[in-house]
């Protein structure tokens, strides 16, 4: 019985277990969004300084334009006080930062 008990201790040390294998990443897909080339209006392309862009460049940018040129109200840092450029895109009166991508959909195309 001594030998039946060591065999058995042997063959459970003598099975090794394979490493789970790792999941392959099916690579994500970029959505239509980032990945389409807007032409942009000759009033943007003031602020942008790009004929075609996709649409999240053309925000960063813009955002890149207000940071420089101080368009954000010193109290309310949400409200973006356009200068003379982006009142042509904008139009006059403080535009929330929410609303902005209502503002440039007049200003891109396909």
């Amino acid at each position: 019985m001594a030998k039946k008990k060591k065999a058995a201790v042997k063959r459970k040390s003598a099975v090794k277990r394979k490493p789970a294998a790792k999941k392959k990443s099916a690579g994500r897909k970029k959505s239509g969004l980032t990945t389409m080339m807007y032409t942009v209006s000759p009033e943007l392309q003031a602020v942008v300084m790009s004929k075609c862009l996709t649409r999240p460049q053309i925000v960063k940018k813009l955002w890149v334009y207000i940071k420089a040129h101080n368009c954000q109200d010193a109290k309310n840092r949400r409200m973006i006080v356009p200068d003379a450029k982006l009142a042509v895109i904008l139009g006059k009166k403080p535009v929330d930062m929410l609303k902005l991508a209502g503002h440039l959909n007049k200003h891109i195309k396909k």
